[in-house]
C-alpha cells in the first residue's frame, strides 16, 4: 500500500476492509475453535481423522476458520489452513489427540497460522 497522510484516503482504504469483514459475517460460515492452551504451547491442534473416519477440517464445510486465543480472534480461509496443514501429515506434528488419543490431527504452529 502506498503511503497516504490524507484521512480521506485511508478513511476509504478501512471502509474497504470493513466491507470485506461484513461480508464475511454475513454470508460465509465459520467454523470457530477457542484454543485454551496455544499460547502457552505455541501450536493449535487441526483436527482431521476421528475414530476411524475422516473429521474435523477433512469434513468441514466452512468457508473459514476462525480461532480464538484469550481475547483475539483470528480468521483464516478454510482452504489456506488445509494447505498450512498438509505439509505437517505425516511428521512428527502429526499427532493423535481427542478424547483417548481416538483422533489425528496437525499441531500447527502459530507462527504458520498467523
Amino acid at each position: 500500500m502506498i503511503y497516504n497522510n490524507d484521512f480521506k484516503y485511508d478513511l476509504k482504504v478501512g471502509q474497504v476492509k470493513e466491507k470485506e469483514i461484513a461480508d464475511i459475517f454475513q454470508s460465509k460460515t465459520i467454523e470457530v475453535k477457542y484454543d485454551l492452551q496455544a499460547l502457552k504451547t505455541g501450536n493449535v491442534y487441526v483436527e482431521y481423522y476421528s475414530r476411524g473416519k475422516k473429521s474435523g477440517i477433512s469434513t468441514s464445510q466452512s468457508d473459514y476458520y476462525c480461532f480464538c486465543f484469550g481475547e483475539t480472534f483470528h480468521l483464516i480461509k478454510t482452504s489456506d489452513l488445509k494447505n498450512k496443514c498438509r505439509e505437517f501429515i505425516g511428521t512428527n506434528r502429526d499427532k493423535k489427540g481427542g478424547d483417548n488419543n481416538t483422533s489425528k490431527g496437525i499441531l500447527l504452529p502459530l507462527k504458520k497460522l498467523l
